[in-house]
Formats: C-alpha cells, structure tokens, sequence
C-alpha cells in the first residue's frame, strides 16, 4: 500500500496481491492503515484468503494494518502443500520476511494456531502478540483425532448438500445452525477476485501434518513470553476445548476466553462480543 492509495477497511474490498519468497509466490491481501506493526492472520485446514470472518477482520483492520495470506499450495499461492506444520512455519516466515517486517503480531486459528505456534518457538523476536484460537499445542491429546472427526462431518455435510464448516465449526442444535449460516453467508460477502479452494491431495496432506503434530513431543510453551489472548467454545470436537485451557496453563500470564454453547468456531458464533476484545487486546 502506498500512502497516497486510500486506505481500505473492508476485508471484502482487499486486493489480492502477491510477493516471491524462494520458491513459492504467496497470494496475500492487506487493508487498513500501514504503518506500525502488522497483525498476520494465520488462517485454518483447507482454507483460502476467503475463509475469514470479515466481522472479525473489519474491525481490527479499523486502527490496524491487517495481513492474510494463502499458505504454501493453497489458493492462489504457488508450491506443494507442506507435509509437516514446522514446514508451514518455516514458509510463514519466509513470507513475513520477505514483505520486510521483523515484529508482527499474530491471529491465528485452529491449524493457524499451531503453524503460528511452531513459528514463535523457531523466531520468538519476530512476534509481540499472539492470538490463538480454537487451537492446540504440539502433542496436544486427542489432536490427532482431528482426521476421524473432519472425515466424518465431511460424509455428513455432503448428504446434507451443505458446507462442512456447519458442522465443523458449530453445535448442531437450533442456535449453532443459525450461527452457521450467518457465517457461511459473511464469507460470500467477497463477490469479486474470490480464491481457488485447496486440491484434495493438499488437503490430505494438511489434515498428515496435524495428525504428526498431535503425536509429536510436546514443545516448550514455557519460553513463550509474549502477552497471548487465548479463546475456543465450549464443544469444540476438531480441537477439544480442554486444549485450550492446557494452552493457556502452559503460557505464562495468557488470557482464556471460553465462550458457552459453541463449538471450533465459537470466536465467529460471538463475533460481536470477541472481535472487540481482540482489538483491545491487539492495541493494548
């Protein structure tokens, strides 16, 4: 962004930009007011540029620059999907370092938390804040589960011709399905220069990496120093919530958010009461 582009603030108007990193050509998009230290969104499973909440998004990118990007062979970003989630670190890092930023801050969620995690044990000078939602650490019990329970609900959303996410994310009962199609419905906000959804085989390779992630040796959480917002619902079946709090026992002085009656996407069922906690935690 050049400082005579106006600024953009909605998530649904970024352009998708791209910057060469070694190998790979990364797809990313940027919006609010550059300048200061950037907050990268390291994005879930399976998901594009297109997979976030602009009710979570717009109101950070208000007072701050934002940066989502499209992971190694995903989307519009070149390169074979990494097969391990300290890969996707190492790749994560090339991109940041390549826009030329050495202090970011972090929202991640699920997958995106534990690439974000790996990536402040490898670089812990590159990260001020952390936010780390619906996710889990190295090692985490019942991670690797996570394959069983996304197969599952795949079979499910296709008998029921709908998108997984309902089911992966929400609570099947009245409210979950109501917060389900609100969501599916923001993430068709974006009409124009929409991204290609991830290949079968990248996904597969995905879902290998967290399933080694969950049944590798725990890392040490306990070097982490940087002031870290923690939140989840209360049922989340991808990544079991009582990882949340394991997270929040493990990194010192971190704060936990459990939201009631929610599931994986419990940060996007409360949207109205997470996104301002996230920016004043982000602005602090």
């Amino acid at each position: 962004m050049t400082a005579n582009e106006p600024i953009i603030t909605s998530y649904a108007q970024a352009p998708t930009k791209t910057i060469t990193a070694g190998d790979t050509t990364f797809a990313y998009r940027e919006l609010g007011p550059t300048g200061g230290i950037p907050v990268v969104f390291f994005v879930h499973l399976a998901a594009t540029l297109d997979n976030w909440d602009p009710r979570i998004i717009d109101p950070i990118a208000k007072n701050r620059h934002v940066i989502t990007f499209d992971n190694t062979g995903v989307g519009a970003s070149s390169g074979t999907v990494p097969d391990t989630i300290e890969a996707a670190a190492a790749d994560a890092y090339s991109f940041i370092t390549a826009l030329g930023f050495d202090t970011i801050d972090i929202f991640s969620f699920s997958m995106g938390g534990m690439i974000a995690q790996d990536l402040v044990v490898a670089h812990p000078e590159l990260v001020r804040k952390l936010v780390l939602t619906g996710t889990g650490p190295r090692g985490g019990k019942d991670m690797d589960k996570v394959v069983g329970t996304t197969y599952y609900d795949l079979v499910r959303a296709a008998l029921t011709r709908s998108d997984p996410k309902e089911f992966l994310f929400f609570n099947r009962d009245a409210t979950g399905k109501r917060a389900a199609t609100a969501f599916i419905e923001r993430l068709k906000e974006r009409t124009v220069d929409r991204d290609q959804d991830i290949s079968l085989t990248g996904f597969r390779t995905q879902l290998k990496a967290i399933q080694k992630y969950g049944r590798s040796a725990p890392s040490d959480l306990s070097a982490l120093t940087q002031p870290t917002l923690i939140a989840n619902g209360d049922n989340d079946r991808m990544v079991p919530s009582v990882l949340s709090e394991e997270l929040h026992r493990r990194i010192a002085g971190s704060e936990l958010i459990i939201y009631p009656d929610s599931g994986h996407g419990g940060i996007f069922q409360f949207h109205e009461k997470f996104a301002p906690v996230a920016v004043e935690f982000l602005g602090r």
